[in-house]
């Protein structure tokens, strides 16, 4: 199982030099990826540009946009934005998308909230008709660059119930989960609902399965940085939620981040996402030498 690391883009101290410093040291470590989110309403710089810097200053590693809340925005621009990514990664970018749960960010760039699952599929068809170099209307011409990957990267699906699930299976290449705890039984349910699902679909192929969790390790007082993190994070839940969900997320030690990533891959995962609960790079360190140490 591959392990990547998320640049700490949602982390308090995000500064100036974070994303290249950051970027770097996952490019030098025994990572997989390197990856960031999308949010609006909220303190984290935004993905496309740090996207951007990650790709600039890294060699080896994927570039991971994850995840992609398409139902935002308009798919030429998103068609023009990944080729561009793909182009600065020189054809390493990867792609999740999925519909987001925040109401305040569709507000905030005048999108409506509701139908958003249904408006995924259609900007799905209408975004990989872009990538393939189809214009965007009668006697337009294509919108370009073309990723260098042809037809465009893959494609992921931030799917993680049924419904959303069998969706996810008639277009994605796999799935990009997520479980706060690392819980290996709530992943494990995650993966072979996904594999249930494309098997159904009639897929040729299975699903890439992809996971991750909140991480704080190798700095002082880790385990109340992890749980300050998680509830500012989930703070649109309101209060009262975002502090009993926080009081799951455990993985504040290395031996706790190497029990997470072994049941990770017990559960069938090709690649997991330590997602910093901190700017401090010693915390990049500590994840980089239990992932050396594992082989």
């Amino acid at each position: 199982m591959d392990v990547g690391v998320a640049v700490p883009q949602m982390a308090e101290g995000y500064g100036p030099g974070t994303t290249v410093d950051w970027a770097r040291g996952i490019d030098a470590g025994p990572f997989s990826s390197v990856s960031a989110g999308e949010r609006v309403t909220f303190s984290n710089p935004e993905m496309v540009a740090t996207l951007a810097a990650c790709a600039a200053v890294t060699e080896r590693v994927r570039v991971f946009a994850n995840l992609w809340v398409l139902p935002q925005h308009a798919m030429p621009m998103v068609a023009q934005q990944i080729g561009t990514l793909d182009h600065l990664a020189r054809g390493r970018l990867d792609v999740a998308v999925g519909v987001g749960a925040r109401d305040d960010d569709y507000r905030a760039v005048g999108r409506d909230f509701s139908n958003r699952h249904s408006r995924l599929d259609s900007n799905i068809a209408e975004l990989r008709q872009l990538l393939a170099g189809h214009p965007p209307f009668d006697g337009a011409e294509p919108v370009g660059p073309l990723p260098l990957q042809p037809g465009g990267p893959r494609i992921l699906a931030g799917a993680m119930g049924p419904k959303a699930m069998r969706r996810a299976a008639r277009w994605a290449d796999g799935i990009s989960g997520f479980d706060i705890a690392g819980d290996r039984e709530a992943i494990s349910r995650v993966n072979a609902l996904a594999e249930r699902c494309w098997e159904e679909a009639g897929r040729d192929a299975p699903p890439v399965k992809i996971s991750g969790c909140f991480v704080a390790v190798g700095i002082g007082d880790a385990a109340e940085t992890l749980r300050s993190f998680t509830a500012r994070y989930l703070g649109f839940l309101g209060p009262e939620l975002a502090g009993a969900i926080a009081k799951t997320a455990i993985t504040a030690t290395p031996d706790a981040l190497r029990g997470v990533l072994d049941g990770a891959e017990q559960a069938g995962c090709d690649e997991f996402i330590v997602v910093p609960a901190t700017t401090d790079l010693r915390c990049l360190d500590a994840v980089a030498d239990v992932v050396a140490a594992r082989g």
